[in-house]
């Protein structure tokens, strides 16, 4: 299959969609002091966000003004692709969290994975679905796939194949629902930027299957254009998702891609729950994102 060359985005971009968000009330997160190996995990508690004022906006139904106070918690996982280590730098408890729209990516991988197997390329119809399902977030052709790939006992098989660990599928419909950790996204960044990444025998993803995604990440939507590129300095590649619970009203945000950062190139999940607002949980992911990216460039 032929991909279009990847264009990369600008961090004038990324600063134009800085002052759309604007300056939310987020939370400054605590310097980033313990940092761990994905060898050997000695997990610090998740951060923990202060209480935040509850807002007076009504979104997807839920009223604001109604939500408990919490306590929104948010991991980082920072990997050097340039560096000989493929032990990420983690800050944060590489806990469960829901994926919300990034496990797009991992849906992807798992159609490509189940083509390779059976010898073929995505169909037009298959590719019309993937693009705007990672350029844009459609929820209706994550649908689709989603089905095509046997929802979660597919996701699961492919996953085993990724080198994923502790990933387990949304139950029945709900993709959105999958849950992961950091760690685990930063395997799933490896074997789609990394060919030689997750064993002696490489990704399962061959070069051309590898080179569909990374493109189609490159090519962001504008308006999606936020988390863990704010951390980049030139080009980057990412994936979003956010997703309001119904039970608390309360928001899951995360972020994961790649990112480059004075010519070096780095991996970067960040995931986050709890939040009282979309924006506030955006703020938490770009402020992980940075202050995760700065430590691991000085270390």
């Amino acid at each position: 299959m032929s991909c279009p060359r990847a264009l990369p985005h600008s961090k004038t971009s990324a600063r134009r969609r800085d002052s759309r968000v604007g300056a939310c009330a987020g939370v400054l997160l605590a310097s980033v002091t313990t940092l761990f190996s994905l060898g050997a995990l000695h997990t610090a508690p998740a951060v923990a966000a202060p209480a935040l004022s509850a807002q007076t906006q009504t979104t997807a139904g839920v009223h604001a003004a109604m939500q408990p106070q919490s306590k929104a918690r948010v991991t980082a996982a920072v990997l050097s692709l340039d560096g000989g280590s493929r032990k990420p730098l983690l800050y944060g408890q590489d806990a469960l969290y829901d994926t919300a729209s990034i496990i797009k990516v991992d849906i992807l991988a798992a159609l490509l994975l189940q083509a390779q197997d059976a010898g073929r390329h995505l169909t037009t119809h298959e590719r019309a679905l993937a693009e705007p399902m990672i350029r844009n977030s459609d929820n209706a052709a994550a649908n689709a796939l989603w089905r095509e790939i046997g929802q979660a006992p597919g996701l699961e098989a492919a996953n085993k194949r990724l080198g994923l660990t502790s990933t387990k599928g949304g139950h029945g419909t709900k993709w959105g629902l999958t849950r992961t950790t950091a760690s685990d996204q930063i395997r799933l960044l490896l074997s789609v930027f990394d060919g030689a990444a997750t064993s002696k025998a490489g990704s399962p993803l061959n070069k051309e299957s590898r080179t569909y995604v990374q493109t189609l990440m490159s090519r962001i939507a504008s308006d999606q254009t936020w988390g863990v590129s704010t951390a980049s300095d030139t080009e980057y590649a990412l994936k979003n998702g956010w997703l309001q619970r119904t039970t608390s009203g309360l928001w899951d945000v995360n972020s994961v891609g790649r990112i480059t950062v004075d010519g070096h190139r780095y991996l970067v999940t960040v995931l986050s729950d709890g939040s009282t607002s979309m924006s506030d949980g955006i703020s938490l992911v770009e402020r992980a994102a940075r202050q995760a990216v700065t430590a691991t460039v000085r270390s």
